[in-house]
């Protein structure tokens, strides 16, 4: 093993790959949603490269201790499936985060996108506008709920903030479960939830939803109105899931796994699933997932240094 480290980057990609099992490492528990998407691309990632895949969840740190060990990786075989806030935020809001997203890992294709809804109590009557109306009033007496400092929802509520002209104070809590709960008992006035949480509860009554964080409607909740049909411009904001390697895998191998992976989230079966679990198919190859990345730093450092945010 240790002598196929050393060959020339040539004859390593030349070699039949893979030539053993591919390990995929999620960063949250089983059940959570990267997940499930990583246990659906699998299956036919296996049937096509011949070797099995194998799923290793790593919980922790917000997906980063997965992360982490996916950059130390030197076998060639593997892989992450991971959230924006690995590959966008770890590092600018802890600079202790031991990885470096832009140097230690490499992009291989966006899988899915997904909007954030904003979510209420469902007691809140005003709606559109008028809610916002009524949050300016409300100024730094309302609270709005996150999973975590750092959060892509604390960020993304971060930068909500100025441009839709109100105050709320964060209030941290474990998981979206507890961010739930608070809202349930009215104790936060507001929270950014994940689709496919934020629809069980608005269905069942439980919350209400103002609006989509995507730039229009959008087919993950088609009944639910943008923001900026409540008033609020400019503002576009996506939770996403993206398939990275190690800095050090082939580009060869990288462009391969690319492809399939592109290919398979384009087939109806598996674009169906996707979208019943609450998101829409991006299929972006490497370049594509890049820029997505460059551009999601920018947006987070900014609104990181603006705010003076440091880990919880």
């Amino acid at each position: 093993m240790a002598s196929s480290l050393i060959l020339p980057a040539a004859q390593a990609q030349s070699a039949a790959w893979p030539n053993k099992p591919l390990k995929i490492m999620v960063g949250f528990p089983g059940g959570s949603s990267p997940d499930l998407m990583a246990r659906l691309l699998a299956e036919p990632l296996s049937q096509a490269l011949g070797q099995p895949v194998v799923i290793e969840n790593r919980p922790g740190a917000g997906g980063n201790i997965a992360a982490d060990l996916v950059a130390r990786a030197t076998d060639d075989h593997t892989i992450g499936l991971m959230i924006n806030g690995n590959m966008t935020i770890a590092k600018i809001l802890n600079p202790a985060t031991p990885y470096d997203p832009l140097k230690d890992l490499t992009p291989v294709a966006l899988i899915a996108v997904a909007p954030l809804v904003l979510c209420v109590p469902a007691e809140t009557t005003a709606t559109g506008a008028a809610f916002f109306a009524a949050a300016r009033e409300g100024g730094d007496r309302w609270n709005y709920g996150t999973p975590g400092v750092g959060t892509v929802a604390h960020l993304g509520m971060e930068l909500l903030k100025p441009k839709a002209g109100i105050a709320p104070v964060h209030v941290p809590y474990p998981g979206n479960p507890q961010v739930i709960a608070a809202m349930l008992t009215n104790q936060i006035q507001m929270s950014l939830l994940p689709p496919g949480l934020a629809m069980a509860q608005v269905r069942a009554g439980k919350l209400r939803a103002i609006g989509v964080t995507s730039a229009g409607r959008s087919s993950v909740v088609p009944e639910v109105p943008s923001l900026s049909e409540a008033g609020v411009r400019d503002f576009q904001l996506e939770i996403w899931n993206a398939v990275a390697a190690p800095n050090s895998m082939p580009k060869a191998n990288v462009q391969k796994l690319a492809g399939l992976l592109s290919e398979f989230v384009r087939r109806e079966d598996i674009r169906q699933k996707i979208f019943l679990q609450g998101w829409q198919v991006a299929g972006t190859g490497p370049e594509g997932l890049a820029r997505r990345i460059q551009s999601d730093t920018k947006a987070m450092t900014e609104v990181i240094q603006r705010n003076n945010i440091r880990p919880g």
